[in-house]
């Protein structure tokens, strides 16, 4: 069937926290023999997959079921992140060989250091009782019935890959730009390079990101993005009324709400908020006017430490000539993550896989720059696959396969939800860099104020983002100002005086 990406005018992704395909889809169809209802073949798991303890005990697999006494606060510790523990993850070394191929068989062991590092530092938002085993939980289709339902319903990618074995802000910064700049940790100030955000603005293609309760995150992270307008930010509210009104633009990205007692899904926060939100975000776009001509993505940063039973490839394509952190070439993919394909314009029961390549976050990237004919940010998307070709209706569909689907809810909280998570903290910190005069007049180092609560960076990020929004106001007031003047004056140059026209002479 035919391929339907330009009857599509507006592309939407949520992008949650930290969590692996096998966790949150691996058992989807299970109960199927891995084969989707349309008898296509899907990479979930067997229930037989396992991994070794420090002992050399094999953990296998497990469903995580309400019988858990904190089900939706699985696993119940924060797994380790970030290049060497990605590493240690899928080769058992934090150091692998050139050219080593990933056994996926260290999650267990080094789910259990993470445990001892946050008891260590005195951490106190791992769950009581969280053993070493539980990183093989993953959960049962009917505990996520909205993420079910949506994969059962529209389309599954199983082979979609995050852009760099590390953790969120390399990934984040994959997605909206094709590249990290060599960075493999969430330690950066802000990005040099364009994103897909700048590419629009110059092509005059209107674009949005909301973050869910407060100002977004990925506003700071580039520079073409923090000089923007401020009609293309806003929370999720301000999303649904765009899905309302039909007025969505051509890409919406989506955040989170990032604090412990959030709706991310990052270890060991609610899952049940989590998928909250996908509903809550499915509901905005459906029932508006714009539902026929939307692609709505839900995916993931990064995989978290969470177990995934399938090695990522090599083969990728670096963003560029330069070789990044710990001598790290880029060419090897990160972990697989959850990623759901949503449109009526898609047949339900869609496994989709690209016809070649490899799927990552920089597939949408690829997709958008198809759709609106905007150029490549790097030579990660120029070769990345698209998307388009999960859209093979040309008439949309018209049911609901979310209708009757009840959201779950959990009465455990989780046991910090006053403390900033490390997300939170990185917002903060990048809200501190903003160039705004201090007290005193001058540009010097901003002190920020006490930031030891969730609330407290909370008010400290929606303050300072609109210290920085009235900074912005001012400087293109003045300039459309002195624009203004500067034509009143004739452009600044004195106007030459016109010659008076020659008299006619008449012939004799």
């Amino acid at each position: 069937m035919a391929n339907q990406l330009g009857a599509i005018k507006h592309i939407v992704q949520l992008m949650l926290e930290n969590r692996s395909f096998d966790q949150m889809l691996g058992f989807l169809y299970t109960a199927n023999g891995n084969r989707s209802p349309t008898n296509q073949p899907y990479e979930g798991l067997t229930g037989n997959e396992s991994n070794p303890d420090d002992t050399g005990r094999e953990i296998t697999v497990f469903r995580i079921d309400a019988s858990a006494p904190h089900p939706y606060l699985m696993p119940g510790a924060d797994p380790g992140e970030g290049f060497f523990n990605t590493n240690y993850q899928l080769f058992q070394t934090d150091d692998p060989a050139p050219g080593a191929v990933p056994n996926n068989r260290g999650f267990v062991i080094n789910f259990k250091a993470a445990i001892q590092s946050d008891q260590a530092k005195g951490f106190k938002d791992s769950l009581p009782g969280t053993e070493p085993s539980e990183i093989m939980g993953m959960y049962a289709p009917e505990m996520l019935p909205v993420m079910s339902g949506l994969a059962k319903g529209f389309a599954v990618c199983d082979l979609w890959f995050s852009s760099a074995p590390t953790q969120t802000i390399p990934n984040r910064t994959f997605a909206a730009a094709a590249t990290c700049q060599g960075h493999l940790d969430n330690h950066v100030k802000v990005f040099t390079c364009p994103s897909i955000f700048g590419r629009l603005s110059d092509k005059n293609i209107d674009w949005a990101i909301y973050g869910y309760n407060r100002d977004p995150l990925t506003r700071l992270d580039f520079t073409d993005t923090q000089h923007a307008d401020e009609g293309h930010f806003g929370h999720f509210r301000d999303f649904e009324a765009r899905c309302a009104n039909g007025t969505l633009p051509a890409y919406t990205f989506l955040e989170p709400s990032f604090g412990a007692s959030g709706n991310s899904q990052h270890p060991n926060y609610d899952v049940a908020a989590g998928e909250k939100l996908i509903y809550d975000t499915y509901q905005a776009v459906r029932r508006g006017p714009g539902w026929n001509d939307t692609l709505l993505l839900i995916t993931y940063d990064e995989h978290g430490g969470n177990y995934d039973h399938v090695a990522p490839p090599s083969g990728a394509t670096p963003p560029d000539n330069s070789i990044g952190e710990f001598n790290f070439d880029f060419k090897r993919f990160g972990v697989r993550i959850p990623a759901l394909l949503i449109s009526p314009r898609i047949a339900a029961g869609t496994v989709f896989r690209a016809r070649r390549g490899v799927i990552d976050h920089t597939s949408v990237l690829k997709t958008i720059e198809l759709r609106f004919g905007v150029p490549p940010l790097t030579e990660r998307d120029k070769a990345a696959p698209d998307l388009g070709d999960v859209l093979t209706l040309a008439n949309p569909r018209t049911d609901d396969p979310l209708q009757g689907v009840v959201v779950p809810t959990t009465d455990v909280a989780h046991p910090e939800q006053a403390e900033p998570s490390l997300i939170e903290n990185i917002h903060a910190h990048k809200v501190s860099l903003l160039p705004l005069r201090n007290d005193q007049g001058s540009y010097d180092r901003h002190t920020p104020p006490d930031l030891s609560t969730s609330a407290q960076i909370g008010d400290y990020i929606q303050g300072r983002t609109a210290a920085w929004t009235q900074h912005l106001q001012r400087k293109r007031a003045q300039r459309e100002a002195r624009a203004a003047a500067t034509r009143g004056s004739g452009g600044g140059r004195k106007a030459k005086p016109r010659k008076a026209p020659a008299k006619k002479t008449r012939r004799r």
